[in-house]
């Protein structure tokens, strides 16, 4: 499966490095990563919307740009296989041709099915963060990974494992970090970086405050639901990004066991990131929305519904996914 990465880069010079409309730890440092095991190459990273400051603690996040490569000899798309996450990129006609007449390789670490529509390749295996499949390529097709592209993969594992603390987190997570670790790369250090920039200021805090206020429970507590409006998208996303504020915080919360973070546009659109605590049921509440994900953690994006709407079937579909899930 690795050496199709050998295959793709083969006889190209220069590369464009997608991240969707929702960019994360994950999908940066695997960008970044990626920048760093093509040398020798010109390599650009787009994304499209502006990196989060709250990701900021990536040494190269200001190499990610909105402007889109058109001349580039290959696209690889990181961290996601569903069309719908690259839905800013379909909706620009340009981009879309360029997708479907250039050669394009996605590499990714979900459990949900591979659903994009324009000719590809795949690299998709189930591990917990599109870094460590980064990191798998790298090894088995004897590219050198140097200290940078090290800390930038362990950056990557250590954003969608919660710091090596996710369900997900396997003993080849431990051994991945144990290589990354001789190859240079100082988890104080990079844990030092992301804490600097995780502080939050008195506003940040106070609306914090606001979300855990705001937060619904139903199910005899087992599930938490919160409404994140788009005023709030637009001031405070930019700064910190509301789903982390609230959703960590609810895996505290006695007795919660799904946890549900609601996001409404002005387009329609309203999107859901899951999480799950005690039970494994993240990836099919997405998969009734349409989305995917792991069984802990996954998300997803609808039309034409309302934040009521959503949480009215959620109120019905957790017990049966759960029921489920136990037979």
């Amino acid at each position: 499966m690795y050496e199709k990465f050998l295959e793709f880069i083969k006889d190209k010079q220069s590369f464009c490095i997608i991240q969707a409309e929702n960019p994360d730890g994950d999908s940066l440092g695997s960008a970044i990563a990626l920048d760093y095991l093509l040398e020798g190459k010109d390599v650009s990273l787009y994304c499209p919307i502006d990196i989060p400051k709250y990701l900021h603690y990536f040494p190269d996040w200001s190499r990610v740009t909105t402007e889109f490569d058109f001349k580039a000899d290959g696209y690889i798309i990181v961290d996601t296989a569903a069309e719908v996450l690259l839905s800013k990129l379909l909706d620009d006609t340009a981009i879309k041709n360029r997708l479907y007449s250039a050669p394009v390789l996605v590499i990714d670490h979900h459990e949900t099915e591979d659903d994009i529509a324009f000719p590809h390749e795949a690299i998709i295996e189930t591990r917990p963060a599109a870094a460590e499949v980064i990191f798998e390529i790298a090894k088995a097709c004897k590219i050198e990974i140097s200290k940078p592209a090290a800390e930038a993969i362990m950056q990557g594992i250590l954003s969608d494992t919660l710091g090596l603390t996710s369900v997900a987190t396997s003993a080849r997570t431990f051994e991945v970090m144990a290589e990354l670790t001789k190859l240079g790369a100082v988890i104080s250090d990079l844990e030092e970086a992301r804490r600097e920039y995780m502080k939050k200021s008195q506003r940040i805090f106070d609306y914090k405050a606001d979300l855990i206020k705001r937060t619904e429970f139903y199910l005899d507590g087992t599930l938490a639901t919160v409404l994140i409006p788009w005023e709030d998208i637009e001031e405070f996303s930019d700064e910190y990004n509301p789903n982390v504020l609230i959703l960590e915080e609810l895996r505290m919360v006695e007795g919660v066991e799904v946890a549900v973070a609601i996001k409404t546009y002005p387009d329609g659109k309203v999107t859901g990131k899951i999480r799950c605590f005690g039970c494994d049921i993240a990836d099919k509440i997405a998969g009734y929305f349409g989305g995917g994900g792991h069984p802990y953690a996954a998300g997803f994006r609808t039309y034409d519904t309302t934040y009521e709407e959503v949480v009215r079937d959620l109120v019905k579909i957790v017990p049966e996914l759960k029921e489920a899930n136990n037979a």
